[in-house]
């Protein structure tokens, strides 16, 4: 039984509020610093309250783009950020849970070893691959396309992990009731499996989705177009500008707006994250 005490309460609740402004004071001054003209800054001085020109920032981002400030416009970054984001999310997604459905309920010769070989690329990060996996993409002729970007970082021995555990629990009594009902293979994936891993596709799609989004390394070996730079790549190239200095309100102009489309997700998905996380609906 969990005790009461007002002081332990109060504690827990100033602990987490300092964590909250330790999270947030950052995310504050990119907002201030997007306000203010980029010359406030070159002074040295931070201020900590918006200024009067955010109508102009957000409005030439919006507008015009910041292709003056050397890279694409701001919208066409964060469509090929979704884009990537969620080719890599749902196709993660949908290649595990069949592999990890074809490891469990299926009968065949090195299914055991099948596994475990897929569970061994987790020791080897992207990092790791780059230069063969390049060459496969060159070689494809993938390069400058959005399947260069996405199809690589599709593989995910996680998921795949993650699936298998889940699956293991699936009851036994549940797939002889399915199988005397005449439901094949399937059947049994579409009716049975999907529904009960609803909340485990959830959690996987909140976490893959940022992962695809804050990717950096591997869309500026694979990409030289400009149309297809990701935000994340626009931000670094407006940082490294060559003779000059940053547009520095720009720059957090865009760093705001690129944690928009992450925290959405989030939030409209929390409480199927939550339940795929520490729950097991079966």
């Amino acid at each position: 039984m969990v005790e009461h005490r007002p002081v332990l309460t109060a504690l827990a609740h100033a602990v987490l509020i300092l964590g909250v402004l330790a999270v947030a004071f950052p995310v504050w001054l990119a907002f201030v610093a997007s306000t203010h003209p980029s010359t406030t800054f070159l002074s040295g001085l931070v201020p900590l309250w918006p200024g009067d020109h955010w109508r102009e920032t957000y409005g030439q981002m919006f507008g015009t783009g910041i292709s003056t400030s050397g890279a694409p416009p701001l919208g066409l970054m964060m469509g090929n950020s979704l884009i990537m984001a969620l080719s890599i999310a749902l196709g993660k997604i949908a290649i595990s849970i069949l592999s990890a459905f074809a490891i469990v309920f299926f009968r065949f010769p090195f299914r055991h070893l099948a596994f475990w070989l897929i569970f061994v690329t987790l020791m080897l990060p992207v990092e790791v691959r780059i230069v063969p996996t390049f060459k496969v993409v060159a070689d494809l002729g993938m390069l400058n396309s959005y399947a260069g970007l996405a199809v690589p970082l599709i593989a995910s021995a996680t998921a795949t992990f993650l699936f298998r555990q889940f699956f293991l629990t699936i009851p036994d009594e549940l797939v002889e009731a399915a199988r005397i009902d005449g439901a094949g293979p399937l059947k049994f994936f579409r009716d049975i499996l999907l529904p009960l891993s609803r909340t485990n596709m959830a959690a996987l799609f909140v976490i893959l989705f940022i992962y695809g989004w804050n990717q950096y390394i591997w869309p500026l070996i694979v990409t030289t177009d400009e149309r297809l730079y990701t935000v994340v790549m626009g931000i670094k190239r407006m940082v490294d500008v060559a003779d000059a200095e940053p547009q520095w309100n720009y720059v957090m102009a865009t760093a705001t707006l690129a944690m928009l489309p992450p925290v959405l997700v989030v939030v409209a998905m929390q409480r199927l994250f939550v339940k795929g996380l520490i729950e097991q609906e079966k």
